[in-house]
């Protein structure tokens, strides 16, 4: 059965899980690892863990965190913040970890997707991709990288086209702009990147009621639906989200 995908997000700040608003205003919300087992446990189909600060704070991806999370699940895990060097993903690869998301790196070097899928599978390799509304690009959305502190200049949906042909095996477009409002993802950004590749594309930013995910797989035609604000803070479970889906004739793994 080909299902639609629950995906947690544990976005991660000096090794606590955080969430914040439009990529600021962060509050605490626990230990990644911890959140990531009970995640593990409710049915969650994967996890993605990003260390949001290691590009802006040029470093690598806080690997203790990722390996206690590692070890306390029993589902696949996407890890990414920092990541910029084929050595990089081997090590994350080496502990554990499912797949990485690459963003900024891929975006001032397209030819790293293009060397990762061909060392590890493109499988193993997504193209996170940040974006913000902008009128002067064709798509009206442009690229953010830097954990959405600097504008790129690229057409968003351009770029994923792209990010595909170079080996990415799944695209990741986070609106800045819906990111921590929970009043519903870009469902014209997520459908313009989603119509414009053949890979899977996860929904991401503004989830804030169960409607949000049936709307991003039904009308922005996503493969899979990242959660954060409504499953951290408690608004619903993981198992509410998939039997509502499920209610509205969404394939989902009960």
């Amino acid at each position: 059965m080909d299902y639609r995908r629950i995906i947690p997000c544990l976005d991660v700040k000096d090794g606590r899980l955080v969430k914040g608003v439009n990529f600021i205003n962060l509050k605490d919300v626990g230990d990644p690892a911890e959140n990531g087992a009970a995640y593990s446990d409710a049915g969650a189909d994967e996890l993605v863990f990003l260390d949001i600060t290691a590009t802006i704070e040029n470093r690598q991806t806080m690997l203790d965190a990722v390996k206690r999370t590692v070890d306390r699940i029993a589902i696949p895990l996407t890890v990414g913040g920092g990541i910029r060097t084929i050595d990089d993903i081997q090590a994350l690869l080496d502990m554990g970890v499912s797949k990485v998301s690459i963003n900024t790196a891929a975006v001032r070097r397209g030819e790293f997707i293009q060397e990762a899928a061909e060392r590890f599978g493109s499988e193993r390799i997504t193209v996170a991709i940040d974006t913000r509304k902008s009128d002067k690009l064709p798509s009206g959305f442009e690229v953010t990288v830097r954990g959405g502190t600097e504008w790129a200049g690229i057409d968003a949906v351009e770029w994923a086209a792209k990010a595909e042909s170079l080996g990415a095996g799944a695209i990741l477009p986070t609106s800045m702009d819906t990111d921590g409002m929970q009043t519903g993802y870009d469902i014209p950004m997520t459908r313009a990147i989603a119509d414009a590749v053949s890979v899977p594309v996860i929904a991401s930013g503004g989830a804030g009621t169960l409607e949000h995910l049936y709307q991003a797989i039904t009308r922005a035609h996503a493969d899979a639906v990242l959660v954060a604000s409504i499953a951290h803070f408690g608004k619903y479970t993981i198992r509410q989200m998939k039997e509502y889906l499920a209610e509205r004739g969404v394939p989902v793994n009960l």
